[in-house]
């Protein structure tokens, strides 16, 4: 709910609880008591008017000024003068400016009778005070909770933001080193290579962008990935992708590249037999994605390098994307490294 409409429900809440305080009349005729004349009901609407003019002065006025700045003893001070002072007023309305109430005795004791009116409605008035208080901070209390929850959501979009934009320097960085190599081994390859890179950047920098993208663009983006890696990789190299069909699913866009990334940048090996394995499925409501690679020895660890940029990130997208929907599995398991996200879709 926006806040121009939080406003709106708000004053529509004031009014219809007023428009039913003011029609009580109304609502309590029976055969021993008929409904008001004119003379009548002006009477009755002397007492919730004097309620309203109480409940709005602190709405407005006494509350922001006092009680929110903790000046408690100078809030119940101008309390007690409000209510003594529209007492009052309304005590000499009804015995100077009204016309008389016909089904009362006249009075013969107007002392007696004004002190009786002041004690039988000066609990009213107070309790009148602390509705509006009440009303006022309970108000207060929500629209600050809405304005944290809106703070909440503008940081988390803009970690978020923050951190697919570190994605695209890395693959970019990962996929030119990879060009980079292909360069030195067959320079018209490394062309096509080029060629390729370019559908893939579209890709990053246009799709990636959006809160969602169709799983089948995913799959295609791996695809091409996997046809790039392959243009440089040895013949020692056993590369399997295992991919599913058309499905239609939308998804969160570069979830399952961190793994793929992480495979190819760490499990090949140019002078030793090495795999990488890729299988992506899709159940009724999740998506899987596995990948294997064997574990060459280099200065870091898979793991430990891995994790620096791409798996890390990763992670704090899915907490931010997918909270409680998805399971993020990774490390080496003997001579084979596994990495593992299921994404559960529904909530």
């Amino acid at each position: 709910m926006t806040s121009s409409q939080s406003t709106y429900t708000g004053r529509l809440i004031h009014i219809l609880v007023w428009t039913v305080v003011l029609s009580m009349p109304l609502f309590s005729t029976s055969p021993d008591r008929p409904l008001m004349n004119g003379q009548e009901y002006l009477r009755f609407l002397i007492i919730p008017l004097s309620f309203m003019i109480v409940f709005y002065i602190n709405y407005f006025i006494l509350i922001n000024r006092l009680l929110v700045r903790h000046r408690m003893v100078a809030f119940i001070i101008a309390n007690i003068v409000l209510t003594a002072l529209i007492m009052t007023i309304v005590h000499l309305v009804f015995r100077y400016v009204l016309p008389p109430d016909m089904h009362r005795p006249p009075r013969v004791r107007p002392f007696m009778d004004a002190l009786v009116f002041f004690m039988r409605n000066a609990l009213m008035y107070f309790l009148v005070t602390g509705a509006s208080v009440a009303v006022r901070m309970t108000g207060g209390w929500y629209r600050a909770e809405a304005a944290r929850k809106e703070l909440e959501h503008r940081q988390a979009e803009a970690e978020l933001q923050n951190l697919r934009s570190q994605v695209n320097p890395h693959f970019l960085f990962n996929t030119l080193n990879n060009i980079y190599s292909l360069i030195q081994i067959d320079s018209v390859r490394a062309q096509t290579a080029v060629h390729n890179l370019s559908h893939l950047l579209r890709y990053v920098l246009y799709g990636g962008n959006r809160p969602a993208v169709p799983v089948d663009d995913e799959i295609h983006f791996i695809q091409e990935y996997v046809d790039l890696m392959r243009l440089r990789l040895p013949h020692n190299v056993d590369v399997t992708v295992s991919l599913p069909g058309p499905s239609g699913i939308m998804i969160a866009p570069l979830l399952f590249i961190p793994l793929v990334e992480n495979a190819f940048k760490h499990g090949i090996s140019n002078d030793k037999p090495s795999f990488v394995h890729i299988t992506v499925s899709i159940g009724n409501d999740c998506v899987d994605c596995t990948v294997s690679n064997s574990i060459c020895h280099k200065t870091e660890s898979p793991a430990r390098e891995g994790t620096g940029i791409g798996l890390d990130n990763l992670h704090r997208r899915l907490e931010m994307l997918y909270p409680g929907r998805y399971l993020l599995q990774y490390g080496p398991e003997g001579n084979t490294f596994n990495a593992r996200l299921n994404i559960r879709l529904i909530q």
